[in-house]
């Protein structure tokens, strides 16, 4: 679903992305790892078209992003780690929106619906966001994931500032995604959940890739061990 060839990135000729080379397969949760700084999220930036790459590309389903990026922009949902919606609107109405942008018009029950498997209690659906935690916000971000039917979602810090009742729910959500035949590339800090969540894990320095793991084959303490002689 994701390849990354040679992808290079540079701010005033200072390489922030360094020939990074990755991939991310159909079924499969993605996280990387790195401290700030390290080029996750530029990564993350290219793929989403916010950022054209120096050099290299980043391919989606098999198409360029910049050469192809209204093809490329049906095919991805992005979850930030502050999701911005509309304070003034509810949940319901935040949702409606956001779908109606991306081309998709529902139903107030199918709105009802994407809201209640992204996690979010009924009595939240018509309350205005400004009443939201960060954890209930988020829940609305995947709903408009859902609702704009992405083959890949991408996550930029995800579980940051969610209590653990929000973070398992999250878990179990991303499980489903991957069920359902979609990608998710996640670039996070929290190593326990990038173990417990992903598939595959990569570990990013000084904007190159330096280490990847198939998380079966590695504990939670392994891999902080890692990172830890990584950084």
């Amino acid at each position: 679903m994701l390849h990354a060839i040679n992808l290079t990135k540079e701010f005033d000729a200072r390489p922030v992305l360094n020939q990074v080379n990755l991939t991310v397969d159909k079924n499969e949760v993605y996280c990387l790892l790195g401290q700030n700084g390290a080029g996750k999220t530029t990564t993350i930036n290219i793929f989403l078209g916010f950022l054209e790459a120096s050099s290299g590309q980043a391919l989606i389903n098999g198409k360029d992003v910049q050469s192809h990026r209204a093809q490329t922009n049906k095919m991805i949902a992005y979850i930030p780690e502050v999701v911005q919606l509309y304070g003034n609107l509810s949940g319901q109405e935040n949702l409606d929106f956001f779908s109606r942008l991306a081309g998709f018009t529902y139903t107030s029950g199918e709105l009802t619906r994407f809201l209640r498997k992204a996690g979010l209690q009924e009595e939240a659906h018509s309350r205005r966001l400004s009443t939201f935690s960060k954890g209930m916000r988020q829940k609305v971000g995947i709903a408009i994931a859902l609702a704009k039917k992405a083959d890949v979602i991408f996550m930029d810090e995800p579980t940051s500032g969610l209590d653990p009742k929000a973070t398992a729910e999250f878990t179990v959500l991303c499980q489903e995604f991957v069920a359902e035949g979609k990608s998710i590339f996640m670039a996070t800090h929290d190593i326990f959940n990038a173990v417990n969540v992903g598939t595959r894990i990569g570990i990013m320095k000084e904007g190159r890739l330096v280490h990847e793991r198939v998380t079966r084959d590695i504990t939670a303490n392994q891999l902080q061990q890692l990172y830890l002689e990584t950084i």
